[in-house]
C-alpha cells in the first residue's frame, strides 16, 4: 500500500508538498494579522444544509499529518492558524462532506488557495494545506464525503446501485461548494474578502481544476491543474489495457524486464530533440521497435533473463494502446519512456509460484464497482472484446457526470480566469496525449491556439513521471503573475531528472512549442535550448 500511495503522490515531489512553493506571500497586498479562532458564520451553499461548524486554534510549530501518500509526516515551522471545519449535507441524500479552511493568524497574504485530491481522495489531509499556510495563503479543501486514496467502499449503495450523490460530490459538486464556503469563512474571519482565489491540484486534483473551469467559471481567478485526470470514464478503463494484454498473452514480464525495454527505447531515441541528455521530448517521435531486444539477456535480481518474442509483443501492444478488433484506437498507450510496471504490474502467485498480473487499484476499482457494479469481479478475466464493451459502457454511463472534457471554456474566459497545466511526457498513469487532445479540442472550439493562449496554457515536461515535476513553486508563481499582473508565461523554469538520474535545468515551452537544443552549450543548462514547433504537430 505504501508503495502504491507513493506512486500516486500528486501535486509535486513530497518535499515540495511538505515545504511549499516559493511564492512571495505579500504579492496580493499587505499582510493581515488576526487573533482569535471561533466558529465562522457561514450560510449553506444552495442545495445544502450545514450540519456543523467547528474551529480549532493551532499554535505556531510542527503539524502532524497522519495520512499522506508517503505515510505519516511531521511538517515543521507552520505559522499559527485557525482550522475551521464546515460539514455539509444534501438533504435526503445521506452524504456528509467536510470543508476545511486553514486561516493564517499572523501573515495572511489576502489570497485563497484551495487544494485538490488524488486517486479516489477528493481533497488533502493536511500536507498541502500546511504548505499553503506557510506561504501566507488561507487554504481550503474538501473530502466530498468520500473515502481516502484507494477506499471505494462508498461507490455502491447496499442494494448494489451506484451512490449517485457521492459520485456527484466527487465529480464536481463538493469542489464548488468548498469554494463558496471557503470564501465565506475567510470574509467572516478577516472581515474582508480574499483578493484572489486559486485552485491547485494534480491528477484527481487536476481533473477537479478542469471541472471548476468548465462548470463553475466564477469560483477561481486562477487554476493550476496538472496531469489532469480528465476523460475519466475512458482513461480509467483504458489503464487496465496492460493487464488485458498480459493475461491474453499469458506473459508477465517483471519490472526489471520492462525497464530493459524502456531503457533501450530511451537510448535509441535520445537526441531526437538535438541533445543526448537522457530525456525524450516527444515520445510519439520515438519509433523504437521492441522486437530489437529479443534474445537480449538482462540481469534481474541476480538472475540472467532472456527477452522473448512474447515479451516484446506485450510491450508493443502496451505502448500502442487499446484498440478494437477493427483497429480503432480507443486511447493512447503508456508513453515510451514511462515506467511500464505501474499499470503492467505483476506478482508471484504464492499458490502456484508462477507470475500473474497485479492490476493497479484505481482503474480496477472503477471497473469493478462503477462499471460492472460487482466489487468481487475478477478483472484478470477480461478479454480484448470484453474490454471494448467495458470502455463503451463506462463512457456512455459516466461521461456527463465525471468526463470533465468539455471544450467550451468561454464562460471561464469571460470571467477573466487563467488555467495553467503541466504534465510529464513519461506519465505512467495518465498519458500526456490525452491532455494534449483536450487542449486541441478547446483550440478547435474557441478560435485556435493563439486565442486560447490568452487564458489557458499547457506545458509538457520531458521524461517526467506522473505528478513528478520539480517546479519549486514556479508554476504557482507563474499563475499568480499571470492573474494579478497580466504576465502570461511563455516558459516555465523547472528541474528535470534524466534516465541516468542526473538533474538538468529546462525552461518548459508553452504548447504547441517544445524545447530544442541549440547545438552548443551544456545540455544541463536551460539556456542551451530554445522553443520550437514540435515535429509531429
Amino acid at each position: 500500500m505504501k508503495r502504491l500511495l507513493t506512486a500516486l503522490a500528486a501535486g509535486a515531489p513530497l518535499a515540495a508538498v511538505l515545504y511549499g512553493p516559493g511564492v512571495p506571500p505579500a504579492a496580493a497586498g499587505a499582510a493581515v494579522a488576526v487573533h482569535g479562532c471561533a466558529s465562522a458564520g457561514v450560510e449553506a451553499p444552495a442545495g445544502t444544509r450545514i450540519e456543523s461548524v467547528t474551529a480549532v486554534a493551532h499554535a505556531a510549530g510542527a503539524v502532524d499529518v497522519p495520512l499522506t501518500p508517503a505515510g505519516p509526516v511531521r511538517i515543521p515551522d507552520v505559522p499559527a492558524f485557525c482550522d475551521v471545519t464546515v460539514t455539509l449535507t444534501h438533504p435526503g441524500q445521506g452524504d456528509h462532506a467536510k470543508v476545511r479552511v486553514w486561516l493564517p493568524q499572523e501573515t495572511w497574504n489576502g489570497r485563497l488557495e484551495t487544494v485538490g485530491g488524488l486517486a479516489y481522495a477528493a481533497g488533502d489531509y493536511g500536507s498541502a494545506l500546511a504548505a499553503a499556510v506557510k506561504n501566507g495563503y488561507a487554504a481550503a479543501t474538501t473530502d466530498a464525503g468520500v473515502g481516502t486514496y484507494v477506499d471505494i467502499s462508498w461507490a455502491l449503495e447496499g442494494d448494489g446501485r451506484v451512490n449517485t450523490a457521492l459520485l456527484d460530490n466527487f465529480a464536481s459538486r463538493s469542489e464548488h461548494e468548498a469554494a463558496v464556503v471557503a470564501k465565506e469563512v475567510i470574509a467572516d474571519h478577516y472581515h474582508r474578502a480574499a483578493s484572489y482565489a486559486y485552485f491547485t491540484g494534480c491528477s484527481t486534483g487536476g481533473r477537479q481544476g478542469y471541472a471548476e473551469a468548465q462548470k463553475y467559471p466564477g469560483d477561481y481567478n486562477g487554476i493550476l491543474a496538472n496531469a489532469p485526470a480528465v476523460n475519466w470514464p475512458r482513461f480509467e478503463v483504458a489503464t487496465l489495457w496492460p493487464q488485458v494484454v498480459m493475461n491474453e498473452a499469458r506473459t508477465y514480464p517483471t519490472a526489471c524486464e520492462f525497464k530493459a525495454f524502456t531503457d533501450a527505447a530511451v537510448q535509441a531515441c535520445d537526441g531526437q530533440d538535438g541533445a543526448e541528455d537522457g530525456l525524450l521530448t516527444d515520445p510519439d517521435e520515438c519509433g523504437y521497435d521492441p522486437r530489437r531486444l529479443i534474445g537480449t539477456t538482462v540481469e534481474c535480481d541476480g538472475t540472467q533473463v532472456t527477452i522473448t518474442a512474447a515479451d516484446a509483443e506485450v510491450v508493443r501492444r502496451i505502448w500502442d494502446g487499446p484498440r478494437t478488433a477493427s483497429g480503432e484506437k480507443l486511447w493512447p498507450g503508456v508513453p515510451i519512456g514511462a515506467d511500464l510496471s505501474g499499470l503492467a504490474g505483476t506478482r508471484v502467485d504464492p499458490a502456484t509460484g508462477g507470475r500473474v498480473g497485479a492490476p493497479f487499484p484505481v482503474p480496477a476499482g472503477w471497473v469493478t464497482s462503477w462499471v460492472k457494479k460487482q466489487p468481487a469481479f475478477d478483472v484478470s478475466t477480461v478479454t480484448s472484446a470484453q474490454f471494448v464493451q467495458l470502455f463503451r459502457q463506462s463512457e456512455a454511463e459516466y461521461d456527463k457526470i465525471i468526463g470533465t472534457d468539455s471544450p467550451d471554456l468561454s464562460a471561464f474566459r469571460k470571467a477573466g480566469g487563467k488555467l495553467l497545466t503541466w504534465q510529464g511526457t513519461a506519465d505512467q498513469y495518465i498519458p500526456a496525449d490525452g491532455t494534449v487532445q483536450c487542449r486541441e479540442r478547446v483550440d478547435r472550439r474557441m478560435g485556435g491556439s493563439k486565442k486560447v493562449d490568452g487564458f489557458y496554457r499547457l506545458f509538457l515536461a520531458p521524461g517526467t513521471a506522473h505528478c513528478g515535476l520539480d517546479s519549486q513553486g514556479q508554476d504557482l508563481a507563474a499563475l499568480t503573475a499571470w492573474v494579478e499582473h497580466g504576465k502570461a508565461p511563455q516558459t516555465l523554469p523547472v528541474t528535470l531528472t534524466t534516465a541516468s538520474g542526473r538533474t538538468v535545468g529546462r525552461d518548459l515551452c508553452a504548447y504547441p512549442m517544445v524545447s530544442r537544443y541549440k547545438g552548443h552549450g551544456d545540455v544541463a543548462d536551460a539556456s542551451s535550448f530554445r522553443c520550437a514547433p514540435a515535429a509531429r504537430r
